[in-house]
């Protein structure tokens, strides 16, 4: 075992043993409550702390946690469309949190996002064609009719007709909308994409398809991404190494088989334990539930933010917030008890 205070120290794939494409050091993100008349702050809501990471080209990071964990906030700070609070964030060696918007702006070519919701994510009153076409003529990439075999292309891309480019968002389903949006975040060529829940609101059947699509894309293109999602199972699917969120903190971060094989952090044993199993005779002796509800980021517990919900709860984990230790290659937990849980020396 080994104390690392950043997980920049993560052993990244044989295959990206290079510099980091993204890389987070001490990310912190809180917004500020404001009351009363003269719109005073009270107080903050601690969305994200403290939060180190590294992501390398060509890899799938799947970030998963419950609801309201700053999954999403982590990712649009990534990309600059929210400021963080404290913290860096590295594209390429590159620090963004300084750079004004101007300066922002030839950056944004390599990272772009896929959002959650398809239905609200399209202009309702422009149509395909000009959605895809806009961020082309907003970067000067291409005019006229090459702007135009521009967007045939990105729509071959991902499965839709030609005759998409006349058609209007309200016209399609929600995985063809969906393709929409990942075509237009493929429009820039980006290294980097955030995908923030891309399918949490597509049938099962649909998500497969868009699923598929995007590891496809991302071998032809040799993308690199943030997978965001509360659905481990579909995590499981795409990622090659899994980060776990509780309540604006770290849990674990591991290769993905590992994670799913040997979770260390109580948290993660009992997402894992949460999903649905499919078989009416399985064994669910073993299941390990959650009590209580989320604390509430604008006021969370000291020390470790899980011990008001963790069954190992100890005086140490009321007083002191748990330190980073590589357990295994690539494997971190944040908890004071994992040797302890785990039979680890």
């Amino acid at each position: 075992m080994t104390r690392s205070s950043h997980l920049t120290q993560d052993h990244p794939p044989a295959s990206n043993a290079e510099s980091p494409l993204i890389e987070l050091k001490g990310l912190t993100k809180h917004f500020p409550i404001h009351k009363g008349f003269f719109n005073r702050k009270v107080g903050e809501v601690q969305a994200v702390t403290d939060v180190d990471l590294t992501i390398y080209p060509g890899e799938t990071v799947g970030l998963v946690g419950e609801s309201g964990c700053g999954k999403s906030t982590v990712g649009r700070c990534i990309l600059q469309l929210l400021r963080p609070t404290s913290g860096k964030v590295f594209l390429e060696g590159q620090e963004l949190t300084q750079l004004s918007n101007h300066a922002l702006r030839p950056l944004r070519r390599d990272m772009q996002i896929v959002f959650q919701n398809p239905y609200s994510s399209l202009n309702p009153r422009m149509t395909i064609g000009a959605i895809l076409s806009e961020p082309i003529k907003i970067h000067q990439l291409a005019s006229g009719n090459a702007l135009t075999q521009e967007v045939y292309q990105l729509l071959d891309m991902v499965g839709l007709p030609k005759d998409a480019f006349y058609r209007y968002p309200h016209e399609f389903s929600g995985g063809q909308r969906q393709r929409v949006g990942i075509a237009r975040a493929l429009a820039l060529k980006p290294k980097f994409i955030v995908a923030d829940e891309p399918v949490s609101a597509l049938d099962v059947s649909v998500q497969a398809q868009v699923l598929n699509l995007l590891d496809d894309l991302k071998k032809e293109f040799n993308l690199t991404y943030l997978f965001i999602a509360h659905n481990l199972s579909v995590v499981e699917y795409i990622s090659d190494r899994v980060v776990v969120m509780y309540l604006g903190k770290l849990a674990e971060v591991a290769p993905a088989r590992q994670l799913y094989e040997k979770p260390l952090h109580p948290y993660t044993q009992a997402l894992l334990s949460a999903i649905p199993v499919p078989d009416p005779d399985a064994d669910r002796s073993n299941r390990f539930f959650l009590e209580g509800d989320l604390p509430s980021p604008a006021n969370p517990p000291k020390g470790c933010r899980f011990h008001t919900r963790c069954p190992h709860v100890t005086d140490l984990c009321r007083e002191r917030v748990p330190e980073a230790i590589e357990y295994f290659p690539g494997h971190i937990g944040y908890c004071h008890h994992i040797p302890k849980l785990n039979g680890l020396n």
